[in-house]
């Protein structure tokens, strides 16, 4: 059977900061998740920094490159894609996590795209934050959080 119904799909679009790909990959390696980067990447692959995030980890991470949102959504729009947001309305906690689904990370500077966030509103939900003071978390913080929740639910450990 595929890997993909066995763990989590961790969805980086359009990364910008090479530590940030760099410590999900770490992660993914972990928790034996596939990682999908869909271009254009803030960063060439054989970052420095990427690598040193990653540590030597990344002969254990399955990654999958996509050469564009549009290209990944003809293939997998169809998936069980969950979108993670600031704006999201709904709390991540009240995700509907399922073996092999896919959780969607935007940018570190943007998110993830305005129409992305309209077409998939009802699958796009927020980690909440105290107060005003800080605008978002950090993605791979985020990244971490977000997939650790999906495992405990799905009784992974």
């Amino acid at each position: 059977m595929n890997a993909f119904h066995h763990h989590l799909n961790i969805v980086l679009v359009e990364p910008e900061i090479p530590p940030n790909t760099g410590n999900i990959a770490r992660m993914c390696a972990a928790t034996m998740s596939t990682l999908h980067l869909i271009h254009p990447l803030g960063f060439r692959t054989d970052d420095r920094s990427l690598k040193r995030a990653g540590l030597d980890y990344w002969k254990y991470v399955d990654v999958v490159h996509h050469s564009s949102l549009d290209r990944f959504l003809e293939k997998h729009g169809h998936r069980e894609l969950l979108l993670f947001s600031k704006k999201g309305e709904k709390l991540y906690t009240q995700a509907p996590y399922s073996p092999g689904c896919w959780l969607l990370f935007g940018r570190e500077t943007r998110g993830l795209p305005q129409l992305l966030l309209e077409k998939y509103s009802n699958r796009t939900y927020s980690i909440p934050m105290r107060g005003d003071r800080v605008r978002s978390l950090n993605l791979a913080t985020a990244a971490g959080i977000i997939t650790y929740e999906a495992y405990r639910q799905l009784n992974h450990w």
